[in-house]
């Protein structure tokens, strides 16, 4: 046996010489190609890419007059917009002192507890806080907003953003951009413009600007950077969209919109006041994200060799073409046989059957227990002729033979014959006619006895096969064995031609009466039909 490791395995190839397939392979290699390429340039998968990393800072500018109860107009510019949230919390209950601390605050109360336990109302008593007097009241946010003017206010978002791994550093706030265009660039005529309208940047994200100030929101401008970092194709620009981002629905939510309270003091007679305001208002969340490509090496060959399986399809559409009706059905047989060689398990015999007033082949399984001429046909296969055995048979034809009258046997007719010269058999696989239909029986015909019974022939097809074989005796001639297995294959080649691949051939069960009858056995004695030993060149009966 063979070294395994020094051995080389490889696959098997069948060519086929047809133009309609060599066309149809190329133009579907070329549109895959096609279809490769236009990903590969679209997507960019020859490059290596990075991760943008970014930083924000906003400046915003804008003034505007409100109107508040008790204080007239009040004019409110930049400064008066950020402050710190406060929520309202409420009191703590109490029986004595000793249930309040001293100088300690938490979360649910309104200032500094001093210690002591005061009366509230008339049925319950509160811990004593130092803080603002009087505390928030819950109020619903004024219609139509205060600060409804905000829409024109402008923002100017600047952007610094930089990929590590190209050490690469860019600003939204492009080079060419000087003081001049940042007073005169106006988003409506200008993708790259820095500088916002809060009322535009409000009905880009589907809003209404005068409906979401009343109870506030969250606006998210996003922006994209999308760079590519090769010399032939450099760009690098900033793309700007905008979203909601919080819940709009104030009967669906609890808390809804977005406010914040901050608070402005003043001394009246020497004592420090304070007038808290609660401002609804929008709130701008900047969220940068992007990556930068550079062309790699690397990354095309990846690419290349993981876009090669799809090269595959080809294979499999054409095969899908060529084994079914699409294209010609002795072409796809052709084909199917000469690239797929199967190996059956052999305990289950595959069989192939000729019938007489059949033209097709019957691939069938053998079974024990039931009769092959009522087996399922597994497939249909088309006969295909054995030019040698025609062209002998041709000559054989030609030829002057008297065929001896074939006597028919004395025997019963069988339920499953349709000639009427089958015998019974014990084993149900040997139990098989030459017709499907009712009948003459082939091997009453003239052709069976010059092409499967006349002697001279078969001698002269047993020298042919064994040309050095000493020639036998004018008396004894060759066994009767010899000839019986030289007939069976006669027979075979005449019926079947080339028999299916993978299959055995079947002879009729009265057509091997019939050659017992001519070439019989001293003995008597058959091994009748054999699978094990049996291939569609070797006769399977005995």
């Amino acid at each position: 046996m063979a070294c395994a490791l020094c051995t080389y395995e490889t696959n098997k190839l069948v060519r086929i010489h047809s133009v309609r397939l060599g066309s149809l392979k190329w133009s579907l290699n070329a549109t895959i190609l096609l279809g490769i390429c236009l990903v590969m340039l679209w997507n960019r998968k020859y490059q290596h890419f990075d991760q943008v990393v970014s930083s924000v800072t906003a400046k915003v500018k804008g003034v505007a007059l409100m109107h508040l109860p008790g204080q007239g107009g009040v004019v409110w510019d930049v400064a008066d917009y950020s402050r710190p949230s406060q929520p309202p919390v409420s009191g703590r209950l109490c029986r004595h002192d000793n249930d309040c601390d001293t100088s300690t605050w938490s979360q649910h109360s309104n200032g500094i507890q001093t210690g002591l336990c005061v009366k509230f109302d008339a049925l319950t008593r509160t811990c004593e806080v130092t803080a603002w007097c009087p505390i928030e009241t819950k109020t619903r946010p004024p219609r139509p907003a205060v600060l409804a003017s905000a829409e024109n206010f402008t923002v100017l978002i600047k952007n610094n953003i930089r990929f590590p791994a190209f050490n690469f550093i860019r600003r939204n706030i492009l080079p060419e951009m000087d003081d001049a265009y940042l007073r005169s660039c106006q988003r409506a005529n200008d993708s790259l413009c820095p500088i916002f309208r809060l009322g535009d940047v409000v009905r880009q994200a589907g809003q209404n600007f005068s409906q979401m100030a009343v109870e506030g929101g969250v606006i998210g401008i996003q922006i994209k950077w999308d760079c590519n970092l090769d010399l032939l194709t450099r760009r690098c620009l900033p793309r700007y969209s905008f979203r909601r981002l919080d819940e709009n629905e104030s009967n669906k939510t609890l808390y809804p919109g977005f406010n914040f309270r901050f608070a402005k003091y003043n001394m009246v007679d020497g004592v420090e006041e304070r007038t808290l305001y609660k401002a609804f208002g929008i709130r701008f969340d900047i969220l940068v994200f992007g990556q930068a490509g550079k062309f790699s090496i690397i990354q095309l060959v990846v690419y290349i060799g993981s876009t090669l399986s799809y090269y595959a399809l080809t294979t499999v559409l054409m095969d899908w073409l060529i084994q079914t009706s699409c294209y010609s059905a002795d072409v796809g047989q052709n084909y199917g046989e000469k690239k797929v060689e199967s190996v059956e398990d052999g305990k289950k015999g595959v069989l192939s059957v000729s019938y007489v007033d059949q033209d097709h082949i019957r691939v069938v399984k053998m079974s024990l227990k039931r009769r092959l001429q009522d087996a399922n046909t597994v497939a249909v296969e088309t006969r295909r002729e054995d030019a040698g055995h025609v062209t002998m048979a041709v000559s054989v034809l030609q030829a002057q033979v008297d065929p001896r009258p074939v006597l028919k046997p004395d025997t019963e007719r069988q339920s499953w014959c349709g000639c009427g010269r089958c015998t019974a058999s014990a084993l149900p696989q040997e139990e098989l006619c030459c017709r499907r239909s009712e009948g003459p029986c082939i091997s009453s015909s003239a052709l069976f006895e010059r092409l499967v019974l006349h002697r001279p022939l078969l001698e002269a097809l047993l020298l042919y096969r064994d040309p050095l074989s000493p020639a036998p005796a004018a008396t004894s001639g060759h066994s009767t064995a010899t000839l019986r297995h030289c007939a069976y294959q006669q027979y075979v080649a005449w019926r079947f031609g080339v028999p299916p691949a993978a299959t055995c051939p079947a002879i009729p069960r009265c057509c091997v009466g019939r050659i017992r009858e001519e070439f019989p056995s001293p003995d008597g004695r058959y091994s009748g039909f054999t699978l094990a030993n049996a291939t569609p060149a070797i006769t399977t009966q005995d």
